[in-house]
């Protein structure tokens, strides 16, 4: 795995009960909100699959990723709006990894089978990753661009190295990634982030539902997702140039994207740019994300 840029760890499948203790615990003790909890972490599920039942272990990794770049046009004024990583080819990156860890493992006759575990609090208790002070995964040599991945396999793993979660040493003192946070999501009163003050969980939501009230429109900096922090973050500084995929919508296609045409109205030109992008079931929400960087055309008669 190494050969190919990834770095990954082994725990033991007994360990998914810690995972599931840890959230439950917070959610308990009162530090999600009901409705962020409900939206974003509900998925996770800790019983191995029922078509795999001799899971032993986990097996998670750390995959480098880039920015991405998509450009609008409305009247005559390009905008370049970055997608942070793991947004594209999120699942083909998955799915990548699945069929990699199934062919290493199936020379030695063991099999693999996919999670929904909490991938961050799963990849800093195995001792691959650090949480910054904005909750985000660190991990040496990647900075936090990058995607975690995780597989259940039948491989033993009798030994690891679980601990408990811990902050990245760089951290302590530093607060510039809590002064780039315009909306207050890192507290200075307790290292949980207030997940729904978060840009990104309110610009993922579907796009018929408005931005609150409090946020500003100066503050959305991405086409979907938020960087503030991670730009902000001396260990990310290398990295931030780092940016591969790159799409252009036209002044007519950007237009369609802002009135809101759904996948079957909109041209196949801007389909398969979506789909470059691995955005096109996030059309719904470009109107309402774009219209903080631009005024919605207004339109012909």
């Amino acid at each position: 795995m190494r050969e190919r840029g990834y770095q990954a760890r082994f725990v033991s499948v007994d360990r998914v009960a810690l995972l599931q203790k840890q959230i439950s615990g917070l959610r308990d003790g009162g530090l999600f909100d009901d409705v962020f909890f409900q939206e974003r972490l509900a998925w996770f599920r800790f019983n191995t699959p029922q078509d795999f039942p001799n899971a032993r272990s986990v097996i998670v990794a750390a995959i480098p990723r880039p920015q991405t770049r998509a450009t609008f046009t409305v009247g005559g004024r390009r905008r370049s709006l970055i997608i942070p990583p793991t947004y594209t080819a999120y699942q083909q990156i998955q799915e990548q990894f699945e069929h990699v860890a199934a062919e290493i493992l199936g020379r030695k006759g063991h099999s693999v089978a996919r999670t929904a575990l909490p991938l961050k609090q799963l990849a800093v208790r195995s001792g691959l990753a650090e949480y910054g002070k904005n909750n985000i995964c660190y991990v040496s040599g990647m900075g936090s661009f990058l995607q975690i991945v995780a597989v259940y396999s039948d491989l033993p793993c009798v030994n690891d190295g679980w601990r408990e979660p811990i902050m990245m040493k760089s951290c302590d003192g530093c607060d510039l990634c809590r002064r780039a946070c315009p909306t207050g999501a890192i507290p200075s009163d307790r290292f949980l982030l207030h997940g729904e003050r978060c840009i990104v969980y309110h610009n993922e939501k579907k796009g018929d539902i408005p931005f609150p009230e409090w946020m500003a429109a100066s503050w959305h900096n991405c086409l979907i997702g938020c960087m503030h922090c991670q730009r902000a973050c001396p260990l990310d500084k290398e990295f931030l140039g780092w940016v591969e995929e790159e799409e252009e919508f036209s002044e007519e296609e950007t237009a369609l994207i802002m009135e809101g045409a759904s996948h079957d109205k909109v041209p196949a030109t801007i389909v398969e740019k979506l789909e470059h992008l691995s955005l096109l079931e996030d059309l719904d929400k470009f109107p309402r994300n774009l219209r903080v960087f631009f005024k919605k055309p207004s339109k012909t008669s």
